[in-house]
């Protein structure tokens, strides 16, 4: 690879750099000489704030300028927009209650942000800010980027992640990969902190997001053993909670009403945030807010104390998710050798005395490592990954997780599962199915994505229709194969075996869904577990009952009158009493998986006098063709 040295710096002209787009702050790093660092703007300002001011006209303003503008220009200053990319518009009330610039958040159209005449789209406003990043990253490097790893939450889906990659490239980057952000931050600290072989939890709060990852590192490599968060959980919903109440004593002090003062919102939004990360290091701060209005000023005190009382109920949230990535991974507590803090949420000291609290630290195993900045982490991480794809480190190999399981709908409305939940990615697996009637022209490909047993109940990722050649049911083969990509992208291929006939779709619009379904989705598949079991076992055990009726049906029209009197009536009996079980069901009955099971064997026992001489027939009619019987 060629090189210049120039300025005592030596860089590679291929150089990745590794940016961090975060909800509150973003930040872009690269591998220098075999070291990670951050790169800070001419002000030696490292943290970038996540905010787009867009002017009448003009470029738009980014950056601390925007953030400076936001208190004069509220309606026009984006922040947080990371909660809403990739996303569509289906119930974003809560999301809605926190800004003060409008949001157009129809049904299943894209969110989009209505600014000066333009409907702006969450990843263009992102775009701006990756923009920012480039032009510092092009002041601390002698080469311009053309190439980043950017970072995104565990819990992203597909559209999510496409929609962040394309970010990137409305800013001019080629975007390399995309990884999760505690992946990346694992990556910062395993460089030269880790054991040879440990298992680490890094837990990522960050000002929209919370993570929970459990990773092994076994010389070089690091594996996600299992990941579980909420992509709308994190140190803004601490800030709402807190300007919610400096809003109560606003109006009781005979102030204005927030909610309806964009103006007065966003002061008391920044405000608020200020206090927030001042109550980090001390134990009260004073916050005031002069000339609200031209007649009103506000003040008051503010103790540390009533700010975790404030926010305990936010933080509390994230056990859920630690309890559960844990049960993922098989693992106790006593397990893991670290506890990885990252996020700058993580920086209160109420959040690290929940974590160090939950996962037992300070008694033995685990050990609390707080030796990272928790704002930069998740960036070198980044950065190292670009160091890992354009060769800086040899030694160091990642290897991510896919969330949720991903297969299609088959025969019944069950999920086949293709790929299961906390598999390792890249990944390429497939399986070959069959037609359930006869001389089908095509099939329909259903993919889905989730953790419960009924197609109904989980993710509709896409369909599409493969075209094949007809054959009698049960004869075609259709192989279906799913191709996770290193950046979490879902490529499907549907191949009719006979002919070769194949349809490759890659799924770019995943999961439309509000981030508080994704989670309600994880919560379900536990809770309801049993019923799940117990519904696929019945649709199986049904199936089985309908074919077994069908081919006995067919049997006896074409071979009932040379059985004796005796067994077809036995026969006729059993599927009598199987059209009474299956609408018993249907009516609400309590016909169980257990007893249709206990039916089949029955159905199986009256119909294999039958079978058996099918099987005769057809094997006469075998041994006719190659002249081996008379006609």
């Amino acid at each position: 690879m060629l090189c210049r040295i120039d300025r005592g710096k030596f860089w590679p002209v291929a150089k990745i750099i590794g940016i961090d787009l975060g909800t509150t702050n973003s930040l872009v790093a690269v591998v220098d000489s075999g070291i990670p660092l951050v790169l800070a703007d001419g002000q030696g300002r490292r943290l970038t704030p996540s905010v787009v001011q867009v002017p009448a006209s003009g470029e738009p303003i980014v950056g601390w300028e925007a953030k400076r503008s936001r208190a004069a220009h509220p309606e026009t200053t984006v922040t947080s927009v990371k909660r809403f990319i990739g996303r569509r518009g289906d119930d974003l009330n809560l999301a809605k209650d926190l800004l003060a610039y409008p949001i157009n958040a129809n049904n299943k159209k894209p969110v989009t942000i209505p600014l000066h005449g333009c409907e702006w789209l969450p990843e263009e406003v992102s775009a701006e800010i990756l923009k920012t990043l480039k032009i510092i990253a092009s002041e601390g490097m002698l080469d311009k980027p053309e190439a980043a790893v950017i970072t995104v939450p565990a819990y992203f889906n597909d559209a999510q992640r496409n929609a962040t990659r394309r970010a990137g490239e409305l800013a001019g980057l080629k975007v390399e990969r995309i990884i999760n952000e505690p992946t990346a931050a694992a990556l910062a600290y395993g460089l030269n902190s880790l054991k040879e072989k440990s298992k680490i939890a890094v837990y990522d709060l960050g000002g929209g997001t919370f993570d929970l990852s459990i990773l092994e590192l076994n010389k070089g490599v690091f594996q996600v053993l299992a990941t579980c968060g909420n992509t709308c959980l994190g140190g803004d919903d601490i800030d709402r909670v807190l300007v919610e109440f400096l809003s109560k004593q606003i109006v009781k002090s005979g102030g204005p009403l927030a909610a309806e003062n964009a103006t007065v919102l966003a002061r008391v939004e920044e405000s608020a945030e200020a206090a927030k990360v001042q109550l980090s290091s001390e134990l009260e701060t004073t916050i005031a807010l002069p000339f609200l209005t031209p007649e009103f000023s506000f003040e008051f005190v503010l103790s540390r104390e009533q700010l975790e009382r404030l926010s305990k109920p936010v933080v509390k949230k994230t056990r859920e998710y630690c309890l559960k990535a844990l049960a993922d991974a098989n693992l106790n507590n006593d397990d893991l050798d670290q506890v990885i803090l990252v996020g700058g949420q993580t920086r209160m000291p109420l959040v690290q005395e929940f974590a160090a609290e939950f996962f037992g630290c300070g008694q033995g195993k685990p050990e609390l490592n707080t030796s990272q900045n928790p704002d930069e982490a998740i960036a070198l991480g980044a950065a190292i990954q670009g160091g890992i794809l354009s060769g800086d480190f040899s030694d160091l190999l990642l290897l991510d997780v896919t969330p949720l399981s991903l297969g299609i709908e088959t025969f019944g409305g069950l999920m086949n599962v293709i790929i299961p939940r906390n598999t390792t990615i890249p990944v390429k697996r497939g399986e070959a199915f069959t037609t359930v009637a006869d001389y089908q022209k095509d099939v329909l490909i259903h993919v889905l994505q989730g953790e419960r047993e009924r197609s109904l109940d989980n993710w509709s990722l896409g369909r599409f229709t493969l075209e094949f050649e007809p054959q009698p049911k049960g004869m075609a083969k259709v192989g279906v194969q799913f191709e996770i990509d290193a950046d979490g992208i879902l490529h499907v291929l549907a191949r009719d075996i006979k002919t070769g006939n194949e349809k490759i779709v890659e799924m770019r619009s995943a999961v439309d869904v509000d981030d508080a379904d994704v989670q309600q989705m994880i919560e379900e598949s536990v809770e309801h577990a049993f019923d799940d079991i117990e519904e696929r076992r019945w649709i199986e055990a049904k199936l089985r009952i309908e074919q077994t009726t069908e081919a006995t049906l067919k049997g006896l029209e074409a071979y009932g009158s040379q059985l004796p009197n005796e067994q077809r009536s036995e026969i006729e009996a059993a599927l009598t009493e199987a059209k009474e079980l299956l609408t018993e069901k249907g009516k609400g009955g309590a016909v169980t998986a257990a007893s249709l099971k206990e039916f089949n064997a029955k159905l199986d026992s009256a119909t294999q006098p039958l079978a058996d001489l099918m099987m005769d027939k057809v094997m006469e009619q075998m041994l006719e063709k190659k002249g081996i019987l008379p006609n």
